[in-house]
C-alpha cells in the first residue's frame, strides 16, 4: 500500500524529564504549541466510493504496544462525538455496525513509557566554585562531584483515529485495510477542552477525506 504522509508541526514535542528543575528550553511553550498532528492515508483509496460508516462506542487503551482494554470516559465520549460530527460534515452517513458500513472507525488512547538514565553531574554542568569554600576553612579549594546517575521514567500519550475499509474487506483475505489514520501527540491532548480543536486539526489537514451523497 502506498501511503502519503502529511504532518503539521506546531512545535517540537517536549522531552519530559525531571520537569520541576530541568534545563528545558521548551518549558515556556503552551500546550497548543507542543502538539503534533500527523495524518496518513492510502493514496489509492477513492474516498468518494465510501458512503457510510460505523464508529466504536468506546476507546481502546494501548499501553506500551499492548491492548489494555476499552473505556468510555467523558473524554472518550467527547472524542467519539467530535469524530462523528467531522465525518458527517464531510458527507458520510453513520449507520449501525450491523448494516454493513463502508468504513469502520476505531479510536485509541496510546501510552508509551520509557525509562532512561541521566548523568546528573554532566547534566548540571558541575558546581565547582559555586559555593563559598572559605566557610569550611579550605581557602583556595574548589568543588567537584563524582558522577551521579539518576533513573527517571516518562510517559507520552497520543490520540489515534483509524479509518478502515470494510466495504472491500471480504475480498482482501484475512486483513482489513486502513485507508486513513490521524495521530495527535504532545501536551494536554487528554483534556476535554482540547478535544474539538484536535479532531478538527486532523480533518483540516485531510481535505480529501470526504464523499458526496
Amino acid at each position: 500500500m502506498k501511503n502519503t504522509i502529511g504532518a503539521v508541526l506546531l512545535a517540537a514535542a517536549s522531552f519530559v524529564a525531571l520537569s520541576s528543575c530541568t534545563k528545558d528550553p521548551l518549558k515556556d511553550m503552551t500546550e497548543d504549541e507542543s502538539r503534533i498532528y500527523i495524518t496518513n492515508h492510502d493514496s489509492t483509496a477513492n474516498f468518494n466510493s465510501y458512503k457510510t460508516y460505523s464508529i466504536v462506542d468506546s476507546v481502546s487503551l494501548i499501553d506500551n504496544n499492548r491492548f489494555a482494554g476499552k473505556e468510555a470516559t467523558s473524554w472518550d465520549v467527547a472524542v467519539i462525538a467530535a469524530v462523528q460530527n467531522a465525518l458527517n460534515a464531510r458527507g458520510f452517513v453513520k449507520v449501525d455496525r450491523t448494516q454493513s458500513p463502508n468504513l469502520g472507525i476505531n479510536i485509541s488512547r496510546i501510552y508509551s513509557t520509557t525509562t532512561s538514565v541521566v548523568d546528573l553531574y554532566d547534566y548540571w554542568g558541575g558546581y565547582g566554585g559555586y559555593y563559598d569554600p572559605y566557610y569550611w576553612g579550605y581557602s583556595g579549594y574548589g568543588y567537584y562531584f563524582p558522577s551521579t546517575y539518576g533513573v527517571y521514567q516518562s510517559t507520552e500519550g497520543a490520540l489515534s483515529i483509524d479509518v478502515l475499509d470494510l466495504k472491500d474487506a471480504s475480498s482482501s483475505g484475512n486483513t482489513i485495510k486502513g485507508v486513513w489514520n490521524g495521530l495527535v501527540r504532545g501536551a494536554g491532548i487528554f483534556r476535554s477542552s482540547n478535544v474539538q480543536s484536535q479532531v478538527q486539526a486532523l480533518f483540516d489537514q485531510s481535505p480529501y477525506l470526504k464523499t458526496s451523497r
